[in-house]
């Protein structure tokens, strides 16, 4: 299987850049694993609502060229999934069972999409064949990148039998 993750500004803590490292080091085990990061743009103090729908929608712009296939159902290889507040929240095990339900389909590139400090342009969510949601809480985008890895990591642990932390 190979996975993407596409995201939005670059990661400038050795602290987060460590931890990517190491889950990136346990995934290479059992998938291909490739991170794009896009530039981020400059969001000002006090932006407005109007500045901000500029920003997702230029960050917007530079994620979809590395989307594959056209929205739900895709091109049948490639499936989307985006990471939004308001996704469907699922625990570790139903995550695997997702993952691995996808190879079994036929799948064989599932790319997940993290947003910027704003979010998601609606292009980047319409485009998405799943929508999942770690919390309703808020995380920095930078540390939503190490929790990905490691449930990415956790699932295939789960898909192929060997122990994890409960």
């Amino acid at each position: 299987m190979k996975i993407d993750i596409i995201c939005v500004g670059k990661i400038k803590e050795k602290f987060y850049r460590d931890a990517l490292d190491e889950y990136k080091k346990r995934l290479s085990k059992y998938c291909n694993l490739n991170v794009i990061e896009v530039q981020d743009e400059k969001t000002p103090d006090k932006a407005s609502a109007i500045e901000e729908a500029e920003i997702k929608r230029k960050e917007g712009e530079k994620i979809l060229k590395y989307l594959g296939g056209t929205g739900k159902g895709s091109d049948g290889k490639t499936y989307v999934i985006t990471l939004e507040i308001n996704g469907k929240e699922i625990d570790s095990v139903e995550l695997s069972k997702k993952i691995d339900s996808l190879g079994v389909s036929g799948v064989s590139h599932i790319q997940f999409v993290i947003g910027g400090s704003l979010g998601l342009a609606d292009e980047v969510i319409g485009r998405a064949d799943y929508h999942l949601s770690f919390s309703k809480m808020t995380f920095p985008h930078q540390l939503m990148r190490v929790i990905l890895l490691e449930q990415i990591y956790r699932s295939y642990r789960i898909i192929s039998g060997e122990p994890y932390h409960k």
